[in-house]
């Protein structure tokens, strides 16, 4: 057939019979299941794109050939829609106007599927930047709302709800001239109106204006707050949600304004989280997750805790359709291989150093790995989700004073002859672990030999939460004499690592390795067992879960660290681990995890990875290489060659830093051998942070390991290391810190030349506020190795850091680095004693944070204090150390004689 390419666009255009038919043809095989028919349509579609007319053909099906059937009419109509997506800017005019103005005259099709077609090609439309260009849009939808006909009415409102999320920034902005000022009170009008769906896009066009704070519904606050208090009983559930997502968020944004009515709006929200519909449950359950965020929960849920308690742990019940879609009744998969869109991308965390602590990072470790996450497959937010994520904050609210509310629910739960409601108890026990952990104790030892039981439940749904919760109760399990508790656990744990379920294996395995974490050495005397079970799994394991044990294996390596280092630990893990790296290929995200675990395992093993490290160390140089080499053609011809994948660098560089670790002096033939200081100095300049963080890391694990093969690069790499003194990237300048502070001992007196390009940067960041204690610790050191290594350079600026300087150093473990950095700050002070007069009690308390220091080291804290105390006489060192704790004046008169 012909087409023609120069038709006239005027608004008596008629389509061509023929081309008609052969649209239709299209529409109609586009809607076949074979994937080969769908591949060929869609390429006749992109071809018919060249022809000015094509997209009148495509508004003419959808808006005025009543004969077809709507999935067709409605498929042209979103046909339509990519195609004003991707080509807008290139329709001509006279198709551009005649798809608006066919839109508007027929927003009130008699049919609901058309109606909404035409509502998204409007609002894709608009966002196109054509709110601006189509003027009367807003108008004449707003007048359309009064229309007498239904139709016209609710396609109308469904169009406008859809501008109302897609373009809410621009609507509330001077480009329009504010047309909001008119739309919030004619959409307040309509919360009253006799039609559900009206109702319900009512709501939802003014809830889009609730978060930004948009002045023309803060103008109108009371009475929208007042019109959603009338509709709180509606029968129509849409409505009932979109009430309780605009009390969540007006949460957030005008308490003040619900405050008055709080009792009743509690009230009303306990109603509806037991909603007969779950979408307005789920919704209204979300505001108790909000709720305990704002200051004011503790006083306004205290009286309701009776009745919201029961509620939400009812909740937490998995509902019928969950156990559906879980394939609750199916016990035994291991043997089913896992489709690949389950398993979700994993994102590697760089490497960032990190000081040692007395408390031993409790408080810093915020780890994420505690999600309530216990059935991912539905990894949707659903109301068991949100019931245990709101108990579980509101544990951390009340603390113990949740538990009156809680304990005797627990005890029909648990001991429930339903496994559905005994899983559920088993969810509760572990939602309120960290909230209530001290109120708890009384009970774990009767509750924990229990949760032990469990693990052997015929239903792997309850063998798998019961893992989860148990991780949750792990800090005090370690707590307790090891045969009591944690033998039992770790016994049952590693069976369920080899649980014929993968569900049962995933739970097992994560629970495992926070077991790990918590028991670090105590491990020690069941290693044998430990990796015999952790080898099993990994002939047992499908895709997905092998992913897990790798993270098991590697944090295992991390918490016994070199009582790995056995013959005959290394001959069961290695091999299989070996096996699996062989098999993976370049491009393989496997190797992500895999990677991780090995240079965990590395460092463990220390000389014991030797007979391993020189396959393992090529292959990382050469990732390196490669995607160096590939992100350079990309930046040089972009529409080539696509952009690499620069995980596998950052991931490949942390290994290196393992084997650096591990291996020590043993890498330097292999550094020898390699390009690898070439490769660090391109990523050191790297655009992406993470490139950068990865590679300090690796440059200060190679000034320990091999200084010989960095030193004659110092010159280039002190520079880049100076700018990347950064905080706006706290890990890079972590890293680039402490990389500093390595080189400075390596070098000695020689590290002269580079002190300006480093310490005003060390001083500023040592003073700013609000800096992460490990990067405030690490400015420190390296201050204090600067001064050691070069005094002279350092102390004259003594007084500008030497208070935080004391301060951040109190809490750090006696270690080498620790050594250095009071060598450094003592051989400051005799060079500048008049630097540390007025923070001198600092001083004192940072001296006593120290257990036992060298020999020599003592001396000179013993030569500096009584230096003071001889230049101020008697009676003002008494006057002076009178301000001082009682323990600190003990320690210093103890040890020093002060």
């Amino acid at each position: 057939m012909v087409w023609d390419r120069q038709t006239k666009m005027e608004y008596e255009w008629k389509p061509d019979e023929q081309g008609l038919q052969q649209i239709l043809q299209l529409l109609k095989e586009s809607q076949s299941p074979d994937t080969t028919i769908q591949r060929t349509v869609q390429q006749k579609l992109e071809q018919l794109n060249q022809y000015p007319d094509f997209n009148n053909y495509l508004i003419f099906v959808l808006t005025k050939l009543k004969s077809e059937d709507e999935p067709t009419r409605s498929l042209s109509g979103l046909i339509l829609k990519n195609n004003v997506k991707a080509h807008f800017q290139n329709f001509p005019n006279g198709v551009t106007d005649f798809i608006k103005s066919e839109c508007l005259n027929n927003i009130g099709d008699s049919s609901p599927l058309i109606r909404a077609t035409v509502g998204i090609l409007i609002t894709t439309i608009a966002s196109k930047g054509e709110l601006q260009n189509w003027p009367d849009l807003l108008p004449k939808l707003c007048s359309l709302l009064d229309s007498e006909d239904y139709n016209t009415c609710e396609g109308a409102f469904g169009a406008l709800q859809k501008i109302c999320e897609d373009s809410a920034e621009i609507l509330d902005s001077d480009v329009l001239d504010r047309p909001l000022n008119i739309m919030i009170p004619k959409f307040l009008q309509f919360f009253k109106h006799s039609s559900p769906k009206i109702r319900s896009h009512a709501v939802a066009c003014v809830n889009q204006f609730i978060i930004s704070r948009t002045q023309a519904l803060m103008l109108h606050i009371d009475s929208f707050i007042e019109n959603l208090f009338a509709l709180a009983g509606d029968e129509e559930p849409e409505v009932r949600k979109n009430v309780c997502r605009a009390l969540v968020m007006l949460l957030e944004v005008r308490m003040d304004r619900l405050l008055p009515h709080m009792h009743n709006i509690v009230e009303y929200m306990l109603q509806r989280t037991q909603d007969q519909d779950e979408n307005v449950a789920l919704e209204a359950c979300e505001f108790w997750l909000t709720l305990a965020e704002q200051p004011i929960c503790k006083d306004v849920l205290m009286r309701h805790l009776p009745k919201l308690i029961p509620v939400l742990v009812n909740g937490m019940k998995y509902s019928d359709i969950d156990i559906i879609l879980l394939k609750g009744d199916v016990e035994e998969d291991e043997t089913i291989p896992d489709s690949e869109q389950d398993i979700r991308p994993r994102f590697h965390r760089s490497r960032t150093v990190a000081q040692q602590h007395d408390e031993d990072g409790i408080e810093e470790e915020d780890d994420d790995d505690d999600e309530i996450d216990d059935d991912d497959t539905i990894s949707d937010w659903n109301l068991r989700k949100c019931s245990a994520a709101a108990l579980d904050v509101l544990a951390n609210v009340y603390r113990d004073e949740l538990l009156p509310h809680i304990l005797p629910l627990l005890k029909e739960l648990l001991f429930h002859h339903e496994w559905v409601v005994k899983e559920s108890g088993i969810l509760v026990l572990g939602a309120i672990a960290e909230g209530c952990m001290q109120g708890m104790i009384p009970y774990l030892p009767e509750l924990i030999p229990h949760l032990i039981q469990c693990l052997s439940d015929k239903k792997a749904l309850v063998r798998s939460i019961t893992c989860w919760t148990l991780s949750r109760y792990a800090h005090w399990v370690v707590s307790q004499p090891p045969d009591t508790y944690l033998k039992p656990l770790m016994t049952e744990l590693l069976k369920r690592i080899l649980d014929s379920n993968k569900r049962v294996q995933e739970a097992a395995c994560s629970a495992f390795a926070t077991l790990e974490e918590e028991a670090c050495t105590e491990l020690v005397p069941y290693l044998a067992y430990i990796l015999d079970t952790l080898v099993f799994a990994f002939s047992k394991y499908q895709h997905k879960n092998l992913l897990i044990l790798y993270d098991a294996i590697g944090t295992l390596a991390d918490s016994v660290g070199h009582h790995l280092n056995k013959p005959e630990y290394i001959q069961m893990l290695m091999p299989p681990l070996i096996q699996k790296w062989n098999m993976l290929k370049d491009e393989d995200k496997d190797l992500f995890p895999l990677l991780e675990c090995l240079s965990s395992v590395a460092t463990a093993l220390q000389s014991g990875f030797l007979p391993y490290c020189e396959p393992v160390y090529q292959r990382c140089v050469n990732l390196v290489q490669k995607t160096l080499a590939q992100a350079m053609l990309n930046n040089a011809q972009p529409d080539q060659y696509e952009a690499p994948d620069k995980d596998f660098m950052i991931v490949a560089l942390d290994l290196l830093s393992g084997l650096a670790e591990g291996l020590g002096g043993n890498i330097e033939q292999l550094v020898a051998r390699s390009n690898i200081l070439t490769l660090m100095y391109q990523c050191m300049q790297d655009k992406m942070p993470e490139v950068r963080q990865s590679s300090f890391a690796l440059l200060g694990d190679l000034t320990k390991a091999c200084f010989q093969h960095v030193k004659p690069c110092i010159a280039d790499f002190m520079p880049i290391l100076g700018t990347n003194l950064n905080p706006e990237f706290i890990s890079v300048c972590n890293n680039a810190t402490w990389a500093i502070g390595e080189i400075s001992i390596q070098m000695g007196i020689e590290m002269q030349p580079y002190i300006p390009m480093v310490l005003h940067q060390l001083v500023e960041i040592i003073n700013r506020p609000n800096t992460p204690k490990t990067l405030l610790e690490n400015t420190a050191i390296t201050i204090g190795r600067l001064g050691y290594v070069c005094p002279q350079e350092v102390a004259p600026m003594l007084q500008q850091f030497i208070r935080p300087w004391c301060t951040s150093l109190r809490n750090i473990r006696d270690n080498e680095e620790k050594d250095s950095a009071f060598r450094g700050i003592c051989t400051m002070i005799s060079v500048n004693p008049s630097g540390v007069i007025q923070d001198f009690i600092f001083f004192c308390d940072a001296v006593a944070s120290w257990i036992n220091p060298k020999d020599d080291l003592r001396d000179m804290f013993c030569k500096i204090l009584h230096g003071f105390k001889n230049q101020v006489g008697d009676e003002n060192w008494r006057r002076f150390s009178d301000q001082f704790p009682l323990p600190l004046k003990e320690r210093l008169a103890a040890f020093y004689g002060v």
